[in-house]
């Protein structure tokens, strides 16, 4: 275990290169990109959002199938560092891959949407390790600091990066460098550069975050066996700390939704609301500083008064701010209670991972974690599904708004019975 400002610093600077991942492709620009020019093309009955949407919830399926026995193996093999360096770098790979996306075939669209589908499934896989890694570089007294620190990080990160991206290669006609347009050049030259700039800020915690000891022999164990064995994990957890497995349920639902706004946000922000390509992105930095802020206060807090408090009250102000946007209209009003909304989805971020980091036992992280967004992704196909079919029912796109709110509700009542891990000093 290593727990100094170096170490710490190191790994939270994945999350900060992460943002090339979730901020400038999933969120702000290439989503944006691939469901308005991109998907133009496009002779569908179907709105390009609903389509991007579907795709995504069969990526959350794979995932849900997939990832139980990823963090189990790291634990077991004590490879999670290694597993945290492939996973990373293929998704490295698959972000290079988005520059053959071009805004000038339908075909397109769907290469890069199931693009981004794969590279979503492999971040996850990634993360499950990276998250894993949390109780090696935090105590007890300072894990929801830690937490909200590696947060922050992303959130600056994006910032950055979204700024560099929106005045360099999209601004104007190709940003500052006077880029070409024609065939969506620009924007498929930025998915390059938020490539290279996440393989180069996910090298500090392979070089400093030292790799685990096994935890048991799994060399020889096959896909059933491994799930035979989460079975059981599943089991042993359920009699140790019943708790924890309400906490999985219930952070499953609602971190979807927070999944939600940030895969439809931005999406609805140029359908909806009238914002322009360019007006994403700026609005992006905006929502990058208030979500950083966020989850600085809300680690502060987590430590404090445990990460429950801070989880309800964060959902129950972004369903708040979910319905006023559903009625409001213009660019004015979406910036205002945009910005609300994205205030605390890192609050809520934070809180859910010290939540489980403080009840996983030493040697089972990596299980508990993959479990984590297994639960997440069984599940993954709520707010898309959600969002599409109130979509469909209502006509416009709008009307997703009510369909995220609803997934948010639902996973702050379920939220409601679980005891906060603090209460009752289980780590």
């Amino acid at each position: 275990m290593r727990t100094d400002r170096v170490t710490v610093t190191s790994w939270a600077l994945w999350d900060w290169g992460s943002a090339a991942f979730n901020a400038v492709l999933v969120t702000f620009i290439f989503s944006v990109y691939l469901t308005d020019s991109v998907g133009a093309t496009l002779d569908t009955a179907y709105t390009p959002a609903t389509l991007y949407g579907w795709v995504m919830a069969v990526a959350g399926v794979l995932i849900a199938v997939v990832a139980p026995i990823i963090g189990q193996r790291s634990d077991l093999r004590g490879t999670r560092r290694r597993s945290l360096a492939v996973w990373t770098f293929i998704t490295v790979g698959l972000m290079f891959a988005l520059f053959v996306v071009r805004n000038d075939a339908p075909v397109y669209f769907w290469i890069g949407a199931v693009i981004m589908a794969v590279a979503s499934v492999l971040f996850e896989f990634a993360e499950v390790n990276y998250y894993a890694q949390l109780n090696q570089i935090s105590t007890e007294d300072n894990v929801g600091r830690v937490s909200g620190y590696g947060w922050g990080m992303g959130y600056a990160g994006g910032i950055i990066l979204l700024l560099i991206c929106y005045f360099g290669f999209v601004a104007g006609d190709g940003g500052i460098f006077g880029l070409p347009t024609e065939g969506g050049l620009n924007i498929r030259l930025v998915a390059v550069f938020a490539a290279v700039w996440f393989g180069v800020f996910a090298l500090p915690v392979l070089f400093r975050v030292p790799e685990i000891r096994p935890s048991g022999a799994a060399e020889t164990e096959g896909v059933i066996d491994a799930y035979r064995r989460l079975i059981g994990t599943i089991r042993e957890l359920w009699h140790r700390d019943r708790n924890a497995v309400y906490f999985l349920v219930s952070s499953a639902v609602f971190r979807d939704g927070l999944a939600g706004v940030f895969t439809f946000g931005a999406i609805l922000a140029v359908t909806v609301y009238g914002l322009s390509a360019g007006d994403v992105l700026i609005f992006g930095v905006a929502a990058n500083v208030a979500a950083a802020a966020g989850a600085m206060i809300g680690g502060l807090l987590d430590d404090r008064l445990g990460p429950k408090p801070i989880i309800i009250a964060s959902l129950v102000l972004m369903i708040a701010s979910a319905g006023v946007l559903y009625f409001v209209e213009g660019p004015q009003m979406f910036w205002i209670f945009g910005l609300v909304l994205c205030l605390f989805v890192g609050p809520a971020q934070s809180a859910a991972r010290s939540f489980l980091s403080r009840v996983a036992p030493e040697g089972t992280e990596g299980q508990l974690f993959g479990l984590y967004v297994t639960t997440g992704r069984a599940v993954s196909w709520l707010s898309p599904v959600f969002f599409g079919l109130f979509v469909t029912v209502g006509g416009a796109d709008r009307f997703g708004i009510l369909g995220i709110g609803l997934v948010l509700a639902v996973g702050a009542l379920l939220l409601i019975p679980v005891t906060d891990p603090t209460t009752r000093r289980v780590r």
